[in-house]
């Protein structure tokens, strides 16, 4: 046993260069891709060499079909067991995990290495829709090939477009009927949609006697949960629908602009209402001041009548000589005249007003100016997103006035506003942008899925300015945003996966 793993990893050793890829979809899951190969031994010789194709579903274990690592199961002394990646410049040994010859599935592990894992669609599938067969077809192999050490060579896996058909039971296993063409070679290869998710595993064509169109079967992810539900094995499982960036985008202006729509006519129907209120407001303040002017006046009035008739008493008591009640009354009606006067010229305006209100109740010159800090919980906003590989499960994000996020990561301030950081990471293949706009209350993540090359570009070029944790002054503040300028520089036009994030400021946990 120990010579036939130090043969197959003496093959497993090929040196290449990859060159660089584009990060499409159908590109990033074809780095999930692998070839699995069997070599068998007898007394010191190779006396057989078989592959297949096979799925990444976590870094270090693939799902492939039963069928294709058969002869390992049967002859564990004599057959070992290998894989290799798509890109790279090595392969690795593998062992078995799991097998379901009935459903005729697998899942077998590597003890070195890591690969991209794919997602699995658990969405429906409609008739009709674009698949693509990932894999390695001998037919493929045999016209390019030149020597053994070829088939244990990281290489891209082909590519081969058809359509769903329908999904029928074989032998009590749901199979989805496609028109992908695959041949051996391709077994234990991924059917994608055209989002990259998988919708299935390919185990056999029909035959194409007399002319006859061949169809191709490929296990449905019904089988395949199942399958690794009974192996205890976790994977990333994505349930919303295909999207081309594109269409993501055209649905994000779209749900923007009827956010906007909604929120001008509610604003409209504010103003309307304040308006009328307003109007009810003065209708009701003017008659209000008309009944106090008439009031008065008629105050005015009586007081004018009292002061005259008490005028015409002084003067009679002058008369009769009484000049002590002459004066008192004549004063007192001097004075209710003089009061009289007062009332009359001090009367309210028949037309009143009422204050304009500084702003419409709920709109947006209500809203105060947005806080560039807190603490959020951000939620995923479907409509706005496209999603491929990810989770989609609710965000925490705390930020503080410089950009610390969550205590522990370091952003930048661009000239937009947005808080952002691009994010790196040694080993997986994916650079992520994540952004945080304080204005709308938006957390936004860009995924990249990344080819070795560009993957090696990006690395270089962040290695420049590590900044660890927040503790990080203007100076070095300044030096990452120009590390983000360049890192991005180097990252294709357009992500794989865009999620938009709404957020609810949330108090501070104790």
């Amino acid at each position: 046993m120990i010579r036939i793993l130090a043969l197959l990893l003496a093959l497993l050793t090929a040196t290449i260069t990859i060159p660089a890829r584009a990060a499409d979809d159908i590109s990033a899951v074809s780095r999930s891709v692998v070839r699995v190969v069997t070599v068998a031994m007898m007394e010191g010789e190779v006396v057989g060499f078989g592959h297949g194709s096979g799925i990444a579903i976590s870094p270090t274990r693939i799902v492939t079909n039963a069928h294709v690592v058969e002869s390992a199961v049967k002859y564990p002394n004599n057959v070992a067991l290998g894989v290799v990646p798509s890109e790279g410049q090595k392969s690795y040994p593998a062992r078995l995990i799991a097998i379901d010859t009935a459903r005729d599935l697998a899942l077998i592990e590597i003890g070195e290495g890591r690969l991209p894992a794919g997602a699995i669609y658990s969405g429906p599938l409609d008739a009709g829709t674009d698949v693509v067969a990932l894999g390695y077809p001998g037919n493929v192999d045999l016209a390019t090939a030149r020597s053994a050490a070829d088939y244990i060579t990281p290489r891209t896996p082909v590519r081969s477009e058809g359509n769903m058909s329908n999904l029928q039971s074989v032998d009590g296993v749901a199979m989805l009927v496609h028109t992908a063409k695959i041949s051996r070679g391709n077994s234990g290869g991924p059917l994608v949609d055209q989002c990259g998710r998988v919708v299935g595993i390919n185990t056999a064509i029909t035959r194409a006697d007399d002319g006859d169109s061949p169809f191709a079967f490929a296990i449905s992810v019904r089988e395949l949960a199942r399958f690794l539900a009974d192996a205890g094995q976790q994977y990333t499982s994505v349930g919303t629908a295909c999207l081309s960036m594109a269409e993501a985008d055209a649905r994000d202006r779209a749900t923007l602009d009827a956010a906007a729509r909604a929120e001008a006519k509610a604003n409209a129907a504010r103003e309307a209402a304040a308006k009328l209120e307003r109007d009810l407001k003065l209708a009701k303040a003017s008659e209000e001041a008309l009944a106090a002017r008439e009031n008065r006046i008629a105050l005015a009035g009586v007081l004018f009548v009292i002061g005259a008739l008490a005028a015409g008493a002084g003067l009679l008591f002058y008369g009769q000589k009484n000049i002590r009640n002459a004066k008192m009354a004549g004063g007192a009606g001097a004075v209710l005249m003089v009061g009289a006067a007062i009332l009359f010229v001090t009367r309210p305006d028949a037309h009143a007003d009422v204050p304009d209100d500084a702003a419409v109740p709920g709109s947006r010159a209500d809203v105060g100016p947005p806080l560039a800090e807190g603490n959020f919980v951000c939620t995923i906003q479907p409509d706005r997103s496209r999603i491929t590989v990810s989770s989609t499960t609710d965000v925490p994000v705390a930020i503080d006035a410089r950009g610390c996020v969550n205590d522990r990561t370091q952003y930048a301030q661009g000239p937009d506003g947005r808080w952002q950081r691009i994010l790196v990471p040694n080993e997986e293949a994916t650079v992520t942008v994540a952004s945080f706009d304080a204005a709308a209350k938006e957390y936004r993540v860009e995924r990249y899925l990344l080819d070795a090359e560009t993957m090696t570009r990006a690395r270089e070029t962040r290695a420049g300015t590590n900044i660890k944790g927040c503790k990080a002054d203007s100076e070095a503040l300044a030096a990452l945003g120009a590390q983000q300028d360049a890192i991005r520089s180097t990252l294709p036009t357009s992500p794989n996966e865009r999620l938009v994030y709404q957020c609810q400021k949330v108090a501070k946990a104790p």
